[in-house]
């Protein structure tokens, strides 16, 4: 079982930076990808940003590539997310989501299907 709490979001004006913290309890969190997805009112909930089990390989959707950064520290059970040159459109509920890999492969899965665990979200709202 692994517990996931998101920590960090606001309010921010367009072009401001926030940076996202989710926690996790559980012995094995370097078992884990991890992932965060984001959901804005009225649409699907998606991808943001994913990174492996060491930290070695990321993966961004295009849509925040260059302007976020995802990050984990295994010693503290902890993953971040960078946001900086925020726009209105990254508004969202952002999610921290866990995908236990079962190999050392650097497994990266943009699915939400894949993840086993959930956080309760924090709201991120941008303004113009």
């Amino acid at each position: 079982q692994v517990h996931l709490v998101e920590s960090g979001g606001g309010l921010v004006q367009a072009g401001g930076s926030l940076r996202l913290s989710c926690a996790a309890s559980g012995r094995t969190f370097s078992s884990y990808a991890m992932g965060w997805f984001r959901q804005a009112p009225g649409k699907e909930r998606d991808v943001v940003a994913v990174i492996t089990r060491s930290g070695g390989t990321t993966y961004y959707a295009d849509s925040v590539k260059g302007r976020f950064t995802i990050s984990r520290d295994n010693a503290k059970n902890a993953v971040y997310l960078q946001m900086n040159s925020l726009k209105p459109e990254d508004t969202a509920v952002y999610y921290c989501a866990a995908d236990y890999i079962d190999s050392t492969a650097q497994t990266i899965h943009v699915s939400e299907s894949k993840y086993d665990y959930w956080g309760q979200g924090t709201q991120v709202t941008v303004s113009s």
